[in-house]
């Protein structure tokens, strides 16, 4: 089933002017009241000079590379639909371009990123579907591209009461696990009730319901979490501002309203976009601030970036505008309101160990393959966006393999057979050990072949770890527990 861009209606509000540390002069930012409650330019007192420039993906309806707020910020274009990646009738692709990377100066808005490079890729058909195919292929162009930040303000229906509308696709899955072990960074919104069978909706969409895939519910000026924000307890991970949010829209359909004065903005756009609210313009400001935290330090990965993006979130509670919301992680503003300010400042460390074997998250080709007789890896699990990681182990006939895994607790290991393909299938599967408490396993193969061993967190945590892998030729045949 084609995925959706995430935009629904929205009535008029009044807007303020954004008080942060330097304030742009371009003349429409005061309309950017999101910049604000972002602390986008908290950080600095004045614009720095020595950002990297880093290339943010736009998969999205095209983006109207005529228009001046982009000048100097486009790298390259692609569509993938057919027609020119720089004509966007849907008007979509150009409102979130704008959010993230309009120039910083004296015309119209400014980007949270002003000094990214977009790569545009167009996946939206002429009849306003978006093709699986179209998706996949653009994040992997992305990539290719050197992309380190994908924004992905579209998705598709999740729902586990009735799978027969569920629209998991592995040709998504694979393309955002291409993309991860790549080193970019995937930002999806969560979705929209308005695309749900009822609203409120309690799953969060996909790609946002994919590991790896920072998701992003929405906020009011109030700071409260509409209705239309899909709610999820574990792929909900940050919320940003998305109700009457102001960007950049094309110029072709800002002059069909003959005398707006701001033409190439969006209250001069259609009426879906007078106001606009929906996720889709929330998850452009964390990939926006992705990109900041990039630009700031080059070497972070990016688990690293997604994970000081989420714990550096205000928390979203009762006591500043969301009397539905708990302390803490909770399913309707997961970690809380993105804060760019704080995650600058949470660069000053320390900072969470990087994880080079992502993205192992299965059994078969996904899992990194270990070849050492003697290994020891150094990586980290993560409740919410990583639980599992699994390594494959070749083993001779009668090879003894010792696995220790030093971790805090809530870990498990478990091994699999060498015909396993998924880790998360029935456990008639399983080979030996399921859900062990002492982290110790000991076993000698009876046959030749490929066996896995899977790390799994089963607490909400973060959790760092060493797994040890020890092969020998010595032992009498047998599994045992210890």
């Amino acid at each position: 089933m084609p995925r959706v861009l995430l935009l629904i209606v929205a009535a008029a509000l009044a807007v303020a002017a954004p008080a942060a540390a330097f304030t742009p002069t371009n003349p429409l930012a005061p309309r950017q009241w999101y910049l604000q409650d972002d602390h986008a330019f908290d950080a600095w007192p004045t614009p720095p000079t020595n950002l990297a420039p880093v290339r943010v993906a736009i998969v999205d309806s095209g983006v109207d590379c005529s228009l001046p707020d982009f000048a100097g910020r486009l790298l390259a274009e692609k569509s993938f639909v057919g027609g020119s990646p720089c004509v966007d009738t849907e008007g979509h692709g150009t409102f979130v371009a704008g959010e993230i990377a309009a120039n910083l100066g004296t015309q119209g808005i400014v980007g949270v990123a002003y000094t990214a490079q977009l790569l545009i890729a167009k996946v939206v058909s002429p009849d306003g579907t978006i093709p699986l195919t179209a998706e996949a292929d653009a994040i992997r162009w992305s990539v290719d591209n050197g992309a380190r930040v994908i924004n992905l303000s579209l998705g598709g229906l999740r729902d586990l009461r009735d799978p027969s509308q569920d629209t998991y696709s592995a040709l998504e899955q694979q393309a955002v696990e291409y993309a991860y072990s790549k080193g970019a960074l995937l930002v999806a919104a969560v979705g929209n009730g308005d695309e749900a069978p009822s609203q409120p909706w309690p799953y969060a969409s996909y790609p946002a319901a994919l590991p790896h895939v920072v998701g992003v519910s929405a906020l009011t000026r109030s700071g409260n979490v509409p209705d239309f924000s899909n709610r999820d307890p574990v792929f909900n991970d940050l919320s940003a501002p998305g109700a009457s949010i102001f960007s950049t829209f094309p110029a072709a359909l800002t002059a069909l309203r003959t005398g707006c004065p701001d033409q190439g903005y969006s209250d001069c756009g259609t009426d879906d976009y007078r106001n606009a609210e929906g996720t889709s313009f929330a998850a452009p400001q964390v990939s926006a601030a992705a990109a900041v935290l990039f630009a700031v330090d080059p070497l972070l990965t990016n688990s690293q970036v997604s994970f000081l993006l989420e714990r550096s979130a205000d928390d979203v509670n009762a006591t500043n505008g969301c009397p539905r919301c708990g302390l803490l992680r909770d399913s309707l503003s997961g970690w809380g309101r993105l804060d760019v300010a704080k995650a600058v400042e949470a660069l000053a460390g320390p900072l969470p160990p990087p994880d080079r074997y992502e993205s192992n998250d299965d059994a078969g080709s996904q899992a990194w393959t270990v070849w050492g007789k003697n290994d020891q890896l150094k990586a980290t699990v993560d409740y919410w966006d990583d639980p599992v990681d699994v390594y494959r182990i070749g083993l001779q006939q009668n090879e003894l393999l010792r696995a220790h895994l030093a971790a805090g607790a809530g870990l498990a290991l478990e091994l699999w057979k060498p015909q396993t393909v998924h880790v998360d299938r029935p456990a008639s599967q399983k080979l030996l050990i399921e859900e062990s408490t002492t982290n110790h396993l000991a076993f000698r193969a009876l046959k030749r072949g490929m066996y896995y061993i899977e790390v799994k967190e089963a607490s909400p945590a973060f959790t760092p770890y060493t797994l040890t892998l020890t092969k020998t030729a010595t032992g009498s045949p047998g599994a045992r527990r210890r």
